[in-house]
């Protein structure tokens, strides 16, 4: 008989249902909190329980009362309990990537919450290009997540998201990225960090949850060919670091406001990033304020000592960490080692002082500190708040609004669910559950694989052409005899965690195994058009089946979530209008073949033939590019408003004015207030057919400072109508937007010609000084 804990005072009425319709015996449990002072009425005599006092002071006080040992028992994920203070064990360790997790032991399922909404991988998400959705997704899983904490079944903090740059089409983890660009990188992590995080109250030193953006930095190599990611150092130059990995994770600090940093398990230019206080005390806490606390990727400190060698005790790495500025240690090396670091003078206890603070500080700001969660705000969430129809309803959405078009053959896609009497239904993916959910999951509310998606709107025949995603062997013939037959075929292949997750990079960029020859042959044979469906985390090539005429139709659906199959379908029959976009550029095999990927530069060099990485900077060949994705329907783009020339007014005595410069910096020099610019573009559907369109503005700089070949300076997303019209603003700010980063790291604006990519426009604008 299982045992299932909840929290009886706020869900009675629940209980009593599930109590009458399920044989299991649920037992009451509260969430985790302190200054129960209910129980304890002794607590009110101590100020860290007084809510009404500033949480600086509430810490103050707590830390004070703490002794040594105590206050190291609360450097680690599972923290301690001090019984005479009232407060409980908590475990910090909970993930949200794209959904409640149960990745990590902060949180759980049981019959009292069976899942939660599943929401695709964010891979797929950013192909959306749709700030406002990043936030929505993030106000719901922050609603389930603590809807899950009343029951007692999870935590307040989550580690989540990941927002590295997806700079490799390699790396395993690419599915949990936002991808290669540093502005959708940087809107995605601020927007849903800000969805996880705000309260809607005044006081914005308040939480929801907790979010953590993380690894911190230029880390995307997992295990490639013999190096691993707990011994590789990232060689980064100043001008990369500041200009494509370091962006997401000062928008998400700053912008986002989030609650904490990961450092990473790599090293940075041969120093560990979780030791290293340039990047920890200097950048993150120092220039970008941040107001939380910031910690390791599990072992990480460990790591450092055993695995790279970094120092030579334990000690040691406990103490160059914290000193660092490192908060909180995923895993037990900082509880094992800290006492003896301060005790052996390694260390200075207010150093811990300052770590727990940070770490008290935000749970002060969860309120934690704050008594009975169920008088509080979100007290009266529970099971009736997960899964419920909108939130999943909101899972399929996103899914729509990601899904990528990349061929489509004239009068292809849409199929027409009246004019197809049978459609073949072919490939290790079609009937894919678990695949479409991806990794750091949760449990998904329920699964629509795409077989089911398809069946639910035409009669479909099936056949799965490969006995999993390697395909070591393709069976053919009873596929390619449906294929024949049918009025269409949809065939859907890809990866799965076997081939791309943490941990396993892969070593090409192919289908995996047989699922190009199952591709190419049943092409051959099908009656009607072919439709090809692409599930994987990362960028494939697929230049076969792009160049044959006999493939009809490409749709590139990530990892989609729990109600993926329904999307898919949504998409091929044409209730939904395609408008996502590609967030990374697909690679031809022989990029793969050629780059190794520890080489971290993202600019070329003519001299070694290397040809440099993402959009911005590569020189070679692609089978697809960054912001690739077609339409159903016709959009056309005029611009209505954007200057010719913008001018910089400098000081009476700048240099500038006698001497002839290349860029302007827009740090040390103070030009950039006010140095603003309007773009208006009228954006209209030419076609039949209703649909969102992205627009993504790019602009190309002067060539100074080897900078980018192009850069997004913005994007919004827009519905139309069929043959309506809509202004789209861009507003532009010229020190942020039209910048770039020298050589030294520092912004600076290029004097010249800079060229604005709006589709097929394009607008000259000068930039030059008065």
């Amino acid at each position: 008989m299982a045992l299932n804990r909840v929290n009886c005072s706020v869900f009675t009425f629940f209980l009593l249902q599930i109590f009458i319709n399920a044989p299991s015996v649920v037992v009451c449990q509260s969430p985790v909190f302190a200054c129960d002072v209910s129980k304890n009425p002794g607590l009110k005599n101590f100020s860290f329980c007084d809510s009404s006092l500033k949480i600086s002071s509430r810490v103050d006080d707590l830390v004070k009362r703490l002794t040594l040992q105590e206050k190291v028992t609360f450097i680690v994920n599972k923290a301690g309990s001090v019984s005479r203070l009232g407060i409980p064990s908590y475990e910090w360790w909970s993930e949200a990537l794209h959904g409640v997790s149960y990745v990590g032991p902060g949180t759980h399922f049981s019959n009292v919450v069976p899942g939660a909404t599943s929401f695709p991988q964010p891979i797929l998400t950013a192909a959306s290009f749709n700030v406002s959705l990043f936030y929505a997704i993030g106000q719901v899983v922050s609603n389930e997540a603590r809807a899950m904490y009343n029951v007692g079944l999870a935590g307040l903090t989550y580690w989540s998201p990941n927002i590295n740059i997806y700079r490799d089409p390699r790396w395993g983890r690419g599915q949990e990225t936002p991808g290669e660009d540093p502005l959708l990188s940087s809107r995605y992590g601020s927007a849903y960090v800000r969805g996880l995080q705000e309260t809607g109250d005044s006081d914005p030193d308040r939480l929801k949850v907790a979010a953590c953006c993380k690894h911190y930095t230029a880390y995307d190599v997992d295990n490639w060919k013999g190096v691993d990611r707990y011994t590789f150092d990232a060689k980064v130059t100043k001008q990369d670091l500041d200009d494509t990995y370091q962006p997401p994770f000062k928008s998400c600090v700053i912008d986002g406001n989030v609650a904490s940093v990961m450092c990473s398990y790599n090293k940075v230019n041969g120093k560990p990033t979780c030791a290293d206080a340039d990047l920890l005390a200097g950048v993150i806490r120092g220039e970008w304020k941040l107001n939380g606390y910031i910690v390791s990727d599990c072992d990480s400190v460990d790591v450092l000592y055993k695995n790279q060698h970094y120092t030579k005790s334990p000690e040691e790495a406990a103490a160059v960490s914290i000193a660092a500025g490192l908060d909180l240690d995923c895993g037990t090396f900082l509880g094992q080692h800290t006492e003896a670091a301060v005790k052996g003078g390694l260390l200075n206890e207010s150093a811990i002082d300052n770590a727990v603070s940070n770490n008290f500080a935000t749970l002060f700001r969860l309120g934690f500190f704050d008594g009975d969660p169920s008088q509080q705000k979100y007290g009266k969430l529970g099971p009736k708040d997960v899964c419920t129809p909108a939130n999943q309803e909101l899972a399929r959405e996103t899914a729509r609004q990601g899904i990528v078009l990349l061929k489509n053959k004239p009068a292809s896609l849409p199929l027409s669910g009246t004019g197809i009497k049978s459609l073949a239904v072919i490939g290790p993916n079609a009937k894919a559950a678990k695949t479409m959910i991806g990794n750091y999951e949760g449990t998904p509310c329920k699964y629509t694989n795409p077989l089911d998606g398809l069946t639910a709107l035409v009669p479909t025949v099936y056949s799965a052409g490969c006995s999993d995603t390697a395909c070591g062997t393709a069976q053919l013939d009873d596929a390619k005899k449906i294929a024949a037959q049918a009025d269409a075929t949809v065939l859907i292949v890809g990866t799965d965690q076997s081939i791309e997750t943490e941990s396993r990079d892969r070593l090409d960029i192919h289908l995996p195994g047989q699922q190009p020859l199952l591709v190419s042959e049943i092409a051959k044979v099908s009656k009607g058009p072919v439709i090809l469906v692409i599930m994987s985390g990362g960028s494939m090539d697929i230049t076969f089946a792009k160049d044959d005429p006999k493939v009809s139709s490409i749709l590139w659906v990530g990892f989609p979530g729990e109600a993926g199959g329904s999307a898919i379908a949504d998409v091929i029959f044409g209730s939904y209008n395609p408008s996502g976009r590609l967030p990374m550029t697909w690679y031809p095999q022989a990029f793969a073949d050629k780059v190794p990927m520890t080489n971290m530069n993202m600019r070329p060099d003519p001299a070694t033939g290397y040809p440099g990485r993402s959009y911005r900077f590569y020189t070679g060949d692609t089978v697809y590019a960054f912001g690739d994705g077609l339409s159903y329907t016709t959009f056309h783009h005029r611009l209505v408003r954007a200057p010719k020339l913008v001018s910089i007014p400098l000081e009476e005595k700048h240099m500038c004015h006698s001497e002839e410069c290349k860029s302007i910096d827009v740090v040390s020099e103070n030009i950039c207030q006010n140095l603003v610019f309007d773009i208006h573009l009228r954006i209209k559907n030419g076609g039949r057919t209703s649909g969102s369109h992205t627009v993504l503005v790019f602009s190309t700089p002067p060539a100074v400072h080897n900078s980018p070949k192009k850069n997004l300076l913005g994007f919004e997303k827009v519905f139309l109508e069929s043959q309506m019209m809509q202004i789209v603003k861009f507003k532009i700010d010229v020190c942020k937007d039209l910048s770039v980063v020298d050589e030294n790291g520092n912004k600076k604006v290029g004097l010249g010609e800079h060229v604005l990519h709006i589709g097929d426009l394009k607008h000259t604008l000068n930039v030059g000084t008065i």
